[in-house]
């Protein structure tokens, strides 16, 4: 959520944001500093006239002193109207908050300078490539390999839950498990904390990392007990501390965090939902930093360069793509892509979004922290997949398979799962 005061003193800055994240309607920024503008002068309407209220009974207390009963209470008839009016303005000003505050979160954040301005994945940038896809022609699609060994059952998945729920069964199960504990265990290397975190989330929580009102399509719902399983990690390890200040000390706050994800993929369809492409739930490590706002753009940085190494060192071929406004989501301020090869369906697959979204979430959040003993300041708060697992996996069953069907296991993997092969 952007600051009231920051979209009055940039108003050109936040349509033209609006703009090029895609939306042609900017009424908004008029109507929500309009509502703003209302809110404040009930405001300063009811400061005004708890004041003469105040005043008023100071004055019935000297009068009935004096015995002026009498005059003293004229005054307190008109101190009476004046708390009725009061208790209308509070009304007042609660409802111009609420709708002020609703308007402000359905206005997108502002792109950093450095975002290219498109409308479409064709305006994205390459920032980096590292390896060479692999063309060769008798790579096969992890589909053919998993159904060939047995290792994901898409029909008993159907069966128990439905599309997009599949079981991974031996090799393909050990490869998830080891990726898991790989990440993690690189993620505490560079200073992560491990979190285990909760897979259910309430509406505050889902608010406070800008999955509503955004992306309620995308959410299984709970309603019995109005609750949101987690689309991934970020929402309950970012709101791990909402409504707190930290200490600058304290920070950066770095965590990691493996959890299944749940996603409804609304209108997916094609070629990229084939096999584990794309799934209603899958699993994900997920990296979460909290951090003070100077140093936001190079956590940025250091956390895209440590997912690119978590596939450098897995030896699969990947490119970075730093995003453009219209593909890049409402709530960033500036996001990376990372893609891996797939040499059996010879197409990239996004397997990591490293994101700064600045103060958007904190404020939501209220997650601030003391600059100085008499400031306190919004955190900005950043996240990235480190890494996705159905994609990564695949990439592994097609990178290492051997002309006669097997797959080799990576090198940094032998530790977690003991042998050569699946």
């Amino acid at each position: 959520m952007l600051d009231i005061n920051f979209i009055k003193e940039n108003r050109e800055l936040v349509e033209k944001a609006i703009i090029n994240k895609g939306e042609k309607d900017t009424s908004v920024v008029e109507k929500v500093l309009a509502v703003d503008e209302d809110w404040r002068s009930k405001v300063h309407e009811g400061d005004l006239l708890r004041s003469e209220s105040n005043t008023k009974a100071k004055e019935i207390g000297k009068l009935m002193g004096q015995g002026k009963k009498e005059e003293a209470q004229e005054i307190i008839k008109k101190t009476s109207q004046m708390k009725e009016r009061i208790k209308e303005i509070e009304e007042e000003v609660k409802e111009l908050r609420e709708t002020r505050d609703d308007m402000l979160l359905r206005i997108p954040n502002v792109p950093h300078p450095s975002v290219p301005v498109g409308a479409t994945e064709d305006n994205n940038e390459t920032f980096k490539t590292w390896g060479e896809p692999n063309e060769n022609d008798w790579r096969k699609p992890h589909w053919e390999l998993t159904e060939r060994h047995g290792w994901v059952d898409f029909e008993r998945g159907v069966k128990v839950t439905g599309a997009g729920f599949p079981f991974y069964v031996g090799g393909v199960a050990q490869l998830q498990r080891a990726l898991i504990n790989y990440f993690i265990n690189e993620a505490g290397k560079a200073g992560y904390t491990e979190l285990q975190a909760p897979y259910f989330v309430n509406e505050d929580s889902a608010r406070g990392t800008g999955q509503i009102p955004d992306k309620e399509d995308m959410m299984y719902v709970i309603p019995r007990d109005e609750f949101f399983t987690i689309p991934t990690a970020e929402v309950p390890v970012t709101n791990f501390h909402r409504d707190e200040i930290i200490e600058l000390k304290e920070l950066p706050l770095k965590y990691v965090c493996h959890t299944p994800c749940w996603r409804r993929e609304a209108g997916s369809y094609g070629k990229d939902v084939r096999g584990l492409n794309r799934l209603h739930q899958f699993d994900k490590v997920e990296l979460v930093k909290i951090v003070n706002p100077e140093d936001s753009y190079d956590e940025l940085e250091s956390l895209r360069e440590h997912a690119e190494k978590l596939l450098e060192a897995l030896g699969l071929p990947y490119r970075t793509l730093l995003m453009c406004t219209g593909d890049m989501g409402f709530t960033q301020s500036k996001k990376y892509d990372i893609e891996v090869w797939s040499p059996g369906q010879q197409r990239w697959l996004e397997v990591s979004s490293c994101s700064n979204f600045e103060s958007f979430q904190a404020r939501r959040m209220q997650l601030r922290y003391r600059k100085d003993e008499n400031e306190i300041e919004t955190l900005h708060t950043l996240n990235g997949s480190g890494l996705a697992l159905p994609r990564v996996v695949s990439a592994i069953l097609e990178a290492y398979q051997e002309e006669n069907g097997k797959v080799r296991v990576p090198e940094v993997l032998k530790p977690f799962i003991g042998r050569d092969h699946l």
